[in-house]
Formats: C-alpha cells, sequence, structure tokens
C-alpha cells in the first residue's frame, strides 16, 4: 500500500475544485449536443501524491457511487461489453447508452456497447469484428513490461481502436459512446511507482468523480501486482467541460470547504488476487473518507 501520512498530516486537496473553478470561470461557452450549452477547457491536470491520499473527492459524498465505479473498471478489464455483463460487476448505469436505437444504429444488438468500447479494447485489441479472434489482452502484458523491464517508459494501454471509432458524415463507429478514459501510463521511477490517467473528454461535475476513483483503484492493482510503492496519480483532461444545467451544483461544490483525501486500501482478499483479472470492487477499502453531503439530482448528459 501506499505510504499514506496520517490523516491530520495530509493537505487539503484543491485539485479537483481547481478544475472545476477553471472551466466555470475560463471555460469557452460551447453549444452541447444535448442541447444548451457547456463551458469547456482543454488539457488540464491535476496530481495526487498518494503520501497525502488517493483522489475520491470530499465536495460531495461518494460513498454509495464508490464501489459501482470500481466494478465498471474492474467489468471493463475483463471485457465486458453488454448491459447483463456490467450488471454482474455491480455496475447498473450503462443503460441510456445502449438502448435499442443506438445499438441497432449502428449494426449491434441492443445492449452492447460494441467493438469499439472500453471493455473491447482492454481485454480483446483487435481491428477484426470477427467474434471468434481473441486478440490482444492489453492489462497483464502491461503489468508483465513493468515487472520486467522497470526502466522502460512503454508500459501504456488505450482503450482506443481507431477502426471501430471512425466517423465521418454517414458514417457511424462500432460503438454507442466513443470511449472518453482509459488511457494509462505507467513508469517507474526511483523505485517508485507513477501512474498517469489521459482523459479524452471529461463531464467534470458527474463523470470525473468516478473516473478519479476508478483509476486510483487501478493504480492500487498495478502497485499490488508489480512490487512498486505508488508515489503519485496524475489525472490529465484533455477536453473538460460543465454542462449548463450542472452549475447549480458545481457553485454548491466549490462554496464548501476543501477536506483532506482518503485511504484507499486493498482488503485482505484482495491482497491475495495475483492476476489483474481476479479484482472486484468488494477488494477495495475506503478509509478516513470525511466528504460533504451528497448533491443528488446533478443532471447526466446522455
Amino acid at each position: 500500500m501506499p505510504e499514506y501520512l496520517p490523516p491530520r498530516e495530509r493537505r487539503f486537496s484543491l485539485e479537483y475544485r481547481n478544475v472545476l473553478r477553471y472551466i466555470r470561470d475560463y471555460g469557452i461557452r460551447t453549444p452541447a449536443k444535448q442541447g444548451g450549452y457547456a463551458l469547456a477547457s482543454m488539457a488540464l491536470t491535476m496530481r495526487f501524491p498518494a503520501e497525502h491520499g488517493l483522489p475520491v473527492i470530499t465536495e460531495r459524498d461518494m460513498t454509495k457511487i464508490f464501489p459501482m465505479a470500481i466494478g465498471e473498471l474492474c467489468a471493463m478489464i475483463n471485457g465486458a461489453r453488454t448491459l447483463d455483463e456490467f450488471e454482474e460487476f455491480g455496475c447498473p448505469w450503462w443503460g441510456p447508452w445502449a438502448t435499442e436505437d443506438k445499438c441497432l444504429s449502428r449494426g449491434l444488438t441492443p445492449g452492447d456497447l460494441g467493438p469499439g468500447s472500453y471493455g473491447h479494447s482492454f481485454r480483446h485489441f483487435t481491428t477484426s469484428d470477427d467474434p471468434t479472434e481473441e486478440g490482444f489482452d492489453q492489462f497483464p502484458h502491461f503489468i508483465k513490461k513493468l515487472r520486467d523491464l522497470p526502466d522502460d517508459k512503454t508500459a501504456f494501454v488505450s482503450p482506443w481502436i481507431p477502426v471501430f471509432n471512425h466517423r465521418e458524415d454517414g458514417v457511424k463507429s462500432r460503438n454507442t459512446i466513443a470511449p472518453c478514459h482509459g488511457w494509462v501510463h505507467a513508469v517507474v521511477i526511483d523505485g517508485g511507482l507513477y501512474v498517469e490517467h489521459w482523459q479524452r473528454s471529461s463531464d467534470t461535475p458527474i463523470g470525473l468523480p468516478s473516473n478519479l476513483a476508478q483509476y486510483a483503484a487501478l493504480a492500487l492493482m498495478i502497485e499490488h501486482l508489480t512490487g512498486y510503492p505508488l508515489v503519485e496519480f496524475i489525472h490529465i483532461l484533455s477536453y473538460a467541460h460543465i454542462f449548463e444545467n450542472q452549475l447549480d451544483a458545481v457553485g454548491q461544490m466549490l462554496s464548501r470547504e476543501p477536506r483532506r483525501l482518503p485511504t484507499l486500501e486493498l482488503s485482505d482478499e484482495g491482497k491475495n488476487v495475483t492476476d489483474i483479472h481476479d479484482f472486484r470492487k468488494e477488494h477495495f477499502v475506503l478509509q478516513d473518507y470525511d466528504p460533504h453531503p451528497a448533491i443528488p439530482g446533478i443532471p447526466v448528459s446522455v
């Protein structure tokens, strides 16, 4: 586990709120395809030294959402691309993105996110739509490279399969939503592990908190399976936005005083996992978590 400082010695976390404030105050007003407008900014970075806690945000309570977010990532690592598969991992929220209309218009079975989605690219990376082709399982090779070649700087995972995500006039991609997150680069420097997550597009009030928790949990998986102590988790947003109807919730979060980030650890059972495919949401334990109250009803754009 990371060498956490005692909770009272950790600094208050400003990274997430600084991103919200920057987009709200300096974001460019742009039409949103879902209606209304969004405020958008490019290339924003958050850094989370592990000793000060990992980024389960405290601006609103993530206690209920946290296990579902971890379950979603575990499902994706295991190749999930259907609603039923995500449900098996305790993640119930993909329904609006896998409706009959969305799927059929892309030549997919209803409930299937498609071969251009996260699960297919992580577990079965292939440019072929042949269901019998196994493809390339990225994460085990990612872990093996870090263990075998710690001085190499090419331990990288990508959710993007260009042939399935191609779009132009009259052409639809082979997924119901283009991957927004999941580009992971890990490097060992002076014996310590640095995990960087790059995100193509981020709904910062509603989606980003789940993504932060997911990839912080992934950093713990990588630490556990490689043996290198996690020093820092870095999260980079390429295109980050706040929708018009989320501004009230953003104002509420920014009005709350900063708090320290929590301790995120593996359970005793999680510490016995030796294959990244075997991690489950129950293996992650949140401690020293003191968030502000939840903010129900923040709009989600589909």
